[in-house]
């Protein structure tokens, strides 16, 4: 009798194609799910600068362009105008204080000095007169009243000794009364004097006053006039270098002109033009360091010049202690001002990838694959060294800080 053989269900044959088709699905829905979709680009890792992210010390600063002026400029501005009559010296050479420079003439300053001249010595005149005048008032009012005291003491014998002969009928009323009236007509004339000369001299002593005080306004202007007519020497008003004298002989110069200026070479300060972007964060008594020589020198800010020319304003620095040997005007060198004292911060050195991310985000280091991937970050100051971390990073992680020029929308760095 024939037997059924019976049919396998799972051949080796069928097993080994299910299994092949389940490695097959799954190899596709890994990489569906968990591989890195990102875009990737295989780079020489020779050309590729990685830096480590370092907790340290961070100081915030920025590098400004100093220049070396003289601690003090003088301009010499003509105080009067007039002609060049004499030039004294050039621009260049060292002048002492007082030294005159220029010498200007001025024909109506001169003419006015000599009228106010006159006029102050008319003034003299009139008020030593007036002063005579009142002098000689006085003395005669004392002849008349001396006169006076005496025709009245004459007048008052008579007047008594005639009401005496009146009483005894010696004399008329009429001869009584003409004595009476001559004693009280003298004695209303010394009451009339006096008030007379009192109001003489009270006119007196005011014309007196009134002319004085004239005259001391005269002598004022004529002071003043002196004052201007000294003013057409134009003078070192400090030592120091006489930069430049742009005038010349014969030229006709208005009041107020710069005609030159003088350096004070008894010390020297920098100045510095700062971006505008800076201006709320510099004060005074900041602090910065100056290079020069092998050596470095701490300046300090003590003036700021708050208007903003070009997106720039300027600020003034003086030298802790003396400058240093060798500094001359017009030298200019790198200054690293410091805009916040020394912390504790993650930080990271800077380089050109800040110019393509704008410090949003950079290729970090994988420990396990070893590739670069992007990570977003969040940068805080800076200082020509060094970059704030604020997210996005631990200390330890490496970074790549080279330029990142064609990796705009790469997500990963394969080195090989």
């Amino acid at each position: 009798m024939d037997r059924v053989i019976e049919k396998k269900k799972w051949t080796t044959k069928k097993i080994a194609m299910i299994s092949g088709g389940v490695l097959v699905l799954s190899f596709v829905l890994y990489n569906f799910i968990f591989a890195d979709k990102g875009v990737k680009l295989k780079v020489n890792e020779d050309k590729i600068k990685i830096a480590t992210v370092v907790n340290d010390q961070f100081r915030e600063f920025i590098p400004v362009d100093g220049t070396v002026v003289p601690i003090k400029t003088i301009r010499l501005d003509a105080i009067e105008g007039g002609v060049v009559e004499k030039k004294y010296y050039e621009g260049g050479i060292l002048v002492e204080e007082g030294d005159t420079i220029l010498k200007l003439a001025n024909n109506d300053l001169v003419q006015n000095f000599i009228r106010e001249e006159t006029q102050a010595f008319i003034l003299v005149n009139n008020l030593e007169n007036t002063k005579l005048d009142l002098q000689r008032m006085q003395f005669e009012l004392k002849r008349r009243l001396i006169e006076l005291d005496y025709d009245i003491a004459d007048a008052k014998d008579n007047y008594e000794r005639g009401k005496k002969l009146r009483e005894e009928k010696v004399i008329s009323e009429q001869e009584f009364l003409r004595l009476q009236r001559a004693y009280e007509r003298l004695t209303s004339a010394r009451k009339i004097e006096i008030e007379s000369q009192a109001f003489d001299a009270k006119n007196a002593k005011i014309q007196i006053r009134q002319t004085e005080e004239t005259l001391k306004r005269t002598r004022n202007n004529l002071n003043l006039i002196k004052a201007n007519l000294e003013n057409l020497y134009i003078k070192a008003p400090i030592s120091g270098r006489l930069s430049s004298v742009d005038v010349e002989v014969g030229e006709s110069i208005q009041r107020g002109q710069n005609i030159g200026q003088i350096d004070d070479l008894s010390g020297f300060k920098v100045r510095a033009d700062i971006d505008e972007h800076y201006i709320a964060r510099i004060y005074e008594d900041l602090q910065g360091t100056f290079d020069f020589d092998g050596g470095s020198h701490k300046l300090q800010i003590y003036k700021i010049y708050p208007e903003v020319n070009n997106g720039l304003f300027s600020v003034d620095l003086a030298f802790e202690g003396k400058a240093p040997e060798g500094v001359r005007r017009g030298l200019t060198r790198p200054i690293k001002l410091q805009l916040s004292e020394n912390i504790q911060a993650l930080q990271i050195p800077r380089g050109s990838f800040y110019q393509t991310t704008g410090g949003n985000w950079i290729f970090v280091i994988d420990k396990e694959s070893g590739d670069a991937v992007r990570k977003k970050i969040r940068l805080g100051r800076q200082n020509p060294r060094y970059y704030e971390v604020l997210e996005g990073l631990e200390a330890g992680d490496q970074v790549v800080v080279s330029s990142y020029e064609g990796y705009e929308d790469k997500d990963r760095l394969v080195f090989k």
